[in-house]
């Protein structure tokens, strides 16, 4: 085989969860040019991984060069022999049957049976319905169906100089190099607010973290969330706070700064996964999502949920009191990131933040 297009998922997470099975895939395969067919915004998550011949980034309100009939003359052009359907769209399917793709391999899924040569089928109950199982699961099987061995649960991710760069200022900037343990605080959640843990649930616990552990406390945040990263830490009424808000973002920078982390505490969001690709401590607080969904069997996480008579929900926006996540203290939380460490000691600090 040649030439295999790898479609990824459309979630920032969920490309980390599927480098396990990209990882087979190469190893597999490993004369064969891999191609990525992603959106933009994902595009970076994998930037320094030494597995894509070629990124086609794919955009149906981009620029002319990633629209649907650009990106399939592209990859037809290419002589694509397979390609691998993270995502379940109808879309994605047709994109890989126009673009002359001789063996096609995903989910059966939205009416696109047809369009695939090798169909897979979701976990579901007696009656039909799916039911939540661990999407690093289906997204293994992919894999095998084309081929390669079991992949396994461990995530990779890789950054650039660029990255490292740029997490060196950060580091220099707040003098983090001078504590004995970073904690890196993820506030925000793409999803949407009701995966969001209270900023003044987060300023105390920061709180905590400083006055007990002694730790420097980093919050993190996309471009939209700069505002609740700066409440966070000015609302902590520390000095060993800080915060990106008035860094410029990048997934890079988040990816180099994770991996420097002792611990990084998180909404059920992209930057959990980075962590467990790091191989770095993570508390993740659930709220209105199924932990199921997302499990990814990483032995240094925590994952944190209140059980609830609405929830799980998997709505975006909460109708009723934010209970699930509300009634989550900042003492629960503390406690699980106290016990992890003393599960998980690190080496010193400067030794991991210098590993390659």
């Amino acid at each position: 085989m040649d030439r295999i297009a790898l479609f990824l998922p459309n979630w920032i997470g969920d490309v980390v969860m599927a480098t396990p099975a990209v990882r087979a895939i190469r190893e597999r395969f490993p004369a064969a040019d891999l191609v990525a067919v992603c959106k933009p915004y994902v595009a970076d998550v994998l930037a320094g991984s030494p597995w894509f011949r070629d990124v086609l980034l794919f955009d149906k309100g981009g620029p002319r060069a990633q629209r649907f009939w650009a990106v399939a003359r592209r990859l037809r052009q290419s002589r694509v022999d397979a390609a691998i359907l993270f995502p379940n769209s109808f879309r994605t399917a047709l994109l890989a049957r126009l673009s002359g793709c001789r063996s096609l391999i995903g989910f059966s899924r939205y009416g696109r049976r047809f369009l695939l040569s090798h169909q897979l089928n979701h976990k579901t109950d007696g009656r039909g319905r799916f039911v939540p199982a661990p999407v690093i699961d289906d997204y293994n099987r992919l894999a095998v169906a084309l081929g390669t061995a079991d992949p396994g649960y461990r995530m990779d991710l890789f950054t650039t100089p660029a990255d490292e760069a740029a997490a060196d200022a950060v580091w220099g900037r707040f003098g983090l190099g001078n504590y004995a343990r970073v904690v890196g605080l993820n506030p925000g959640a793409a999803f949407g607010a009701a995966k969001h843990w209270p900023a003044e649930s987060f300023a105390e616990l920061t709180r905590r973290l400083a006055q007990r552990l002694g730790c420097g406390v980093l919050t993190l945040c996309g471009p939209g969330e700069r505002d609740m990263a700066r409440r966070i830490a000015e609302d902590s009424r520390s000095p060993h706070v800080f915060s990106l808000a008035a860094a410029p973002l990048s997934i890079g920078l988040t990816k180099a700064v994770i991996r420097r982390l002792d611990l990084l505490v998180t909404t059920d969001s992209g930057p959990r996964h980075f962590a467990a690709a790091f191989g770095r401590p993570v508390v993740s607080l659930f709220g209105p999502t199924h932990i199921g969904w997302t499990e990814t069997y990483f032995e240094k996480a925590v994952h944190l949920q209140k059980k609830v008579p609405c929830g799980p929900c998997q709505k975006r926006t909460c109708p009723l009191d934010h209970r699930c996540m509300r009634d989550l203290t900042p003492a629960e939380v503390f406690a699980a990131a106290d016990q992890l460490f003393a599960r998980f000691p690190l080496p010193h600090a400067g030794e991991i933040r210098r590993a390659g």
